[in-house]
């Protein structure tokens, strides 16, 4: 039997460049757990076996990957302890006789430039053995900070050629871990912290008045003073700097990000700077990530650059280079990305009045938008519509209303628009989308467009002061860096036949209005949403159910595990407040799905985006 080998990792939690040894605990130093596993069920179907137990988490990390059986556990410690080992050992070994190759996990899917296309399938590995893995990173947990220790168990051995199988029914685990003895901790000064530019802190003044008479102590802080104070490679990092310090000085939980694109062609110009990744899903090479300022800390507890290599180039990944991210988020975090200072009153006044009115009338009803996102020959599902029936699943008190495709109650733009002037407390889409439109399919046809409202219709949205919280599924549907600008760049770069006549047909990419739909439907004066959440780059899907548990892989994989998840933490998990369930959404993705070991993983997580108040109240009266 094969057992990775573990060297020792030392955990080390650096504040202010010094650690007291002294400080910490000998007791409990080694924390064990006995696992023990069900008898295995061998399913054959399609020329494929499934090994499947009823413990199992997770099958298969990157497309092309033998299906096998993984478990999950998750364990978090106080912020200051060292990791020192971790050790698994496997004992009752049990043979499976296959017939068949184990299945492989199917490759995700997407729509660019009018194209389906998938991402190659990776070759399996000729012999598996069973064996573990295990991922640290520091992050927030019911407002505290703390360690956590994500460890993935593959308990079935696998040779591809003889098909030889081995199960392993019991997995004894140790961790080696030092306990500190005064846990470190932060000042309990200010709850959140809201950055902008000056020209916007007497718009903003409302709404810190607001939030510290409800309970959110909150300051505001200039991108200026940040400028001038802190240190960093660009602007980006000096604001990342001061999140930082803000947590350590005043304990900060919640920060809002207040100012978007300000013009610019060849360089962009912004109020709130943004980071973009260079990460490389084999169709586009980089994309907004705002997770950038809510990843404070890396594993060892020092700043998390996101630049791991030291080369300058942020968040990378290609053939060639990998930076090394924990991506889980230290703070809760939110962006409105208003470009003038009319936008940020506009914001500030339906933040008050949300929080302020009674929404027990509507609050409860849910909306939810969908159609078959995608068709191959034996999928018996239609992705967006299989999303919104969990969706609603998780959110058990509220009243479904759902526009779909299989049963005409979404043959255009016109049911989608009538079902939200009704107001809901939340609106659920998934399909397909650009930065300016959203659309799906009818069951089993994807020659066929069906338009859900675009940026153009949304004015004519008539749910007044009953604003949604909004998860929207679909491709750069919060890509937040459009602009009128981009049309004098796109021109100059491609020429006029470039830009409307020929490849690459830059004017249909529809980069050149105002807002992205998600921030448009957000930042209405009247109607639409109080906040969206959605996806800055490429929006990746899984389709089928290669697992065979009878679970459709468009909720478990990718976007859909992303949006669905949100749903479940409000209403499963009762956490009520939108950037604690947009952060553990986050959390809960990375923990079963470790973003190192893919790239599309990876990606997902980097660019769920959330535009709105991240300390906003998500109930009918407070």
């Amino acid at each position: 039997m094969k057992k990775i080998l573990v060297s020792m990792i030392i955990f080390l939690f650096i504040l202010q460049g010094m650690i007291n040894i002294s400080a910490y605990s000998s007791e409990d130093k080694y924390q064990k757990e006995a696992l023990e596993f069900s008898m295995p069920t061998l399913v054959v179907e399609n020329e494929c076996s499934v090994i499947e137990i009823n413990d199992a988490d997770q099958y298969a990390r990157y497309p092309g990957e033998s299906l096998r059986p993984m478990i999950i556990r998750s364990y978090s410690y106080p912020f200051g302890t060292i990791i020192e080992d971790i050790k698994v050992e496997f004992s009752n070994p049990q043979t499976i006789t296959l017939t068949k190759p184990l299945a492989r996990k199917a490759s995700p899917q997407t729509i660019y430039q009018g194209s389906t296309i998938s991402m190659p399938l990776q070759e399996p590995g000729s012999i598996l053995d069973e064996s573990y893995q295990y991922t640290i990173d520091t992050g927030i947990k019911d407002g505290q900070h703390v360690v956590y220790l994500n460890l993935y168990i593959s308990p079935v051995s696998y040779e591809l050629d003889s098909q030889k199988t081995i199960m392993y029914t019991v997995a004894d685990i140790t961790i080696e871990r030092t306990l500190p003895k005064n846990p470190v901790s932060f000042p309990d000064e200010y709850d959140m912290v809201i950055i902008a530019p000056e020209s916007f802190s007497n718009n903003i003044q409302p709404l810190i008045e607001h939030k510290n008479s409800i309970g959110i102590e909150t300051f505001f802080k200039s991108c200026e003073n940040i400028y001038d104070s802190y240190s960093g490679i660009d602007d980006a990092e000096k604001i990342k700097y001061f999140i930082k310090d803000a947590i350590e000085s005043y304990g900060i939980e919640y920060v809002l990000l207040v100012g978007g694109r300000n013009g610019g062609i060849f360089e962009e110009k912004w109020h709130v700077p943004v980071r973009y990744t260079n990460l490389n899903d084999g169709a586009e090479s980089s994309f907004i990530s705002d997770l950038y300022y809510a990843d404070i800390y890396n594993e060892t507890g020092a700043f998390a650059t996101w630049d791991t290599d030291g080369n300058g180039v942020f968040a990378e990944w290609n053939l060639f280079r990998k930076d090394n991210l924990g991506l889980i988020p230290d703070v809760y975090l939110g962006r409105i990305p208003c470009g003038n200072a009319k936008e940020v009153t506009i914001m500030v006044d339906k933040i008050i009045t949300y929080e302020t009115i009674n929404k027990e009338s509507w609050f409860y009803d849910m909306v939810v938008v969908g159609g078959d996102s995608a068709h191959v020959e034996g999928d018996i599902y239609y992705e967006g519509e299989e999303e919104n029936k969990q969706a609603l699943l998780y959110m058990k008190n509220f009243t479904g209303t759902h526009c779909w495709t299989s049963d005409q109650t979404f043959t255009g733009k016109e049911d989608v628009m009538d079902a939200i002037s009704e107001g809901c407390g939340f609106l659920f889409f998934d399909g397909h989308a650009s930065v300016a439109k959203w659309s799906t399919h009818p069951p089993r046809d994807t020659n066929i467009w069906i338009e859900g409202p675009d940026v153009f219709d949304m004015k004519d949205l008539q749910n007044g002061d009953k604003f949604s919280v909004c998860v929207v599924g679909g491709c750069h549907i919060a890509q937040f860096n459009v602009s009128l600008h981009n049309i004098v760049r796109d021109i100059i770069k491609y020429g006029i036949k470039g830009y409307f006549f020929e490849a690459p047909f830059k004017f249909y990419y529809l980069e050149w209005v105002p807002k992205c739909w998600s921030w448009q439907l957000a930042s209405m004066k009247e109607g639409g949403s109080i906040a969206t959440l959605g996806y800055t780059g490429l929006d990746w899907f899984a389709i089928g159910d290669y697992n065979e548990d009878g679970i459709p892989d468009c909720t478990q994989f990718y976007s859909g595990f992303m949006n669905t998840h949100f749903f479940k933490n409000y209403g499963e998990n009762n956490i009520h407040i939108l950037g604690q369930a947009h952060t553990q959404t986050i959390i809960d993705f990375i923990n079963t799905h470790p973003p190192m070991n893919y790239e599309l993983d990876c990606k997902t997580v980097e660019e769920f985006v959330l535009l709105g108040d991240p300390s906003l109240h998500m109930v009918a009266s407070l």
